[in-house]
């Protein structure tokens, strides 16, 4: 079955980017030439890029490989999800197009002034050895567009469209992802809260992502659009890296100047466990975060607990939630921190009160958001599951392209309520 899949997978691929070269470079051409050549090679040098970037992130390739192969590579992932996109949408331009220039060419004729005919036509005799200079040339019949001509006209116009769409749709989610995520504000109401603890501010961050593409000033406007919040407790719900600590200790070194008043704590996400997770927990421990692995803090006002992701099974270090909330006083309120929206079913059989995750992105690139939802309960965003409550944050940065088309990157500050204030 697997290797069925992969070959359905292939096809598709393959079927999909013949059809992009063909529609943005074959038929906005009028024979075989460099245009056609470049396209070429030029598609098929994208995803060679594109799965080299992959496969040396997953391979542990030398850093600046993984470097070198990640912006191109990655960048043209997206790049070719809006040129075909595009390009699907232009099949219905490209015949309104034809018909109205057709329409246009048909009615140039009528349009032309007929002339009166001489009641005693002569012929005029032209002077030997041509037109005199400063004579009128005699008029000749405009040339018609060919249909040949209409269909290449139509071709480069939405063929062009195509690309400057895509082009601009990506670059301006790539500049959203880069200039940093915005702080986004959300009240929970919590019955079991005590009334000294209504306002409490907790500061939720999830998939950073740091890895080849986004670095050390990332981290940077990341831990200071945090600490602008001025928050009582920050969040980090998993996916922090993509790579070890050896390529990524010095970009993550910012996060050791977040400030809390009551701490930073960190759960695994499923990128952890890529990462090295039980070095990148020894780290973040040591940049001066909390790590909760199955475990739990009592706070002054509530129990803060925190689960391994489910990537961990694989290693045996997933996530135990009778090991964190087995043993707990139940009349307390409860804020779980989970990376996957999945683990809400726990949650709420252990009645956890608040769930804080991340892992979806919002989908990150629509309609990718569409996929996310078929994977998980809820994608951004606060719903309820019975007496629990699940947040979802949409996370700070992007995994692959570094991209956001629709689900715009952001910093939740998840302020508590009692409902006895």
């Amino acid at each position: 079955m697997v290797i069925v899949f992969a070959l359905l997978a292939l096809t598709v691929l393959v079927a999909a980017n013949w059809y992009l070269w063909r529609r943005l470079f074959h038929d906005t051409t009028r024979g075989p030439g460099p245009a056609r050549r470049g396209g070429a090679v030029l598609v098929a040098g994208g995803w060679a890029l594109a799965i080299g970037a992959l496969v040396a992130e997953r391979a542990g390739a030398p850093f600046w490989l993984q470097r070198a192969l990640a912006w191109p590579g990655f960048l043209w992932l997206a790049l070719s999800v809006y040129l075909l996109l595009a390009v699907i949408v232009g099949e219905a331009v490209r015949p309104l197009l034809r018909r109205f220039l057709e329409k246009r060419a048909e009615r140039a004729p009528a349009e032309t002034p007929a002339q009166a005919p001489a009641a005693h036509p002569q012929p005029s005799p032209l002077p030997v050895g041509g037109p005199t200079p400063g004579s009128p040339e005699p008029e000749r019949p405009a040339p018609s567009v060919s249909a040949p001509s209409r269909r290449l006209f139509v071709s480069r116009v939405v063929g062009g469209a195509a690309a400057a769409v895509a082009v601009g749709t990506v670059g301006h989610g790539t500049y959203g992802v880069l200039r940093g995520p915005r702080v986004k504000r959300v009240t929970v109401p919590l019955a079991k809260l005590p009334r000294a603890a209504h306002g409490y501010r907790i500061a939720v961050v999830s998939d950073i992502h740091l890895g080849p593409v986004l670095g050390r000033g990332f981290a940077q406007r990341v831990v200071d659009t945090i600490n602008a919040t001025q928050p009582d407790l920050i969040a980090v719900v998993g996916d922090l890296v993509d790579g070890s600590v050896k390529d990524l200790g010095p970009a993550a070194a910012p996060l050791a100047r977040l400030k809390a008043r009551q701490g930073t704590f960190f759960v695994t996400g499923n990128h952890e466990y890529f990462s090295g997770a039980e070095q990148w927990v020894e780290e973040v421990r040591r940049l001066g975060m909390d790590p909760l692995e199955n475990a739990r803090q009592e706070l002054p006002w509530f129990d803060l607990a925190g689960v391994n992701d489910i990537a961990g099974e694989s290693e045996g270090q997933g996530p135990d939630f009778d090991g964190a909330l087995g043993d707990r006083d139940t009349t307390r309120a409860c804020v779980l921190l989970a990376h996957q929206p999945v683990q809400i079913h726990d949650a709420v059989r252990h009645g956890v009160d608040l769930q804080l995750s991340g892992h979806t992105h919002g989908g990150q690139l629509w309609p990718g958001n569409f996929l996310a939802a078929a994977a998980n309960p809820t994608v951004a965003g606060l719903e309820r599951y019975g007496d629990t409550q699940l947040y979802v944050s949409r996370g700070a940065g992007a995994w692959g392209p570094p991209t956001r088309v629709g689900a715009p990157s952001d910093i939740t500050v998840v302020e508590l309520a009692s409902t006895h204030a």
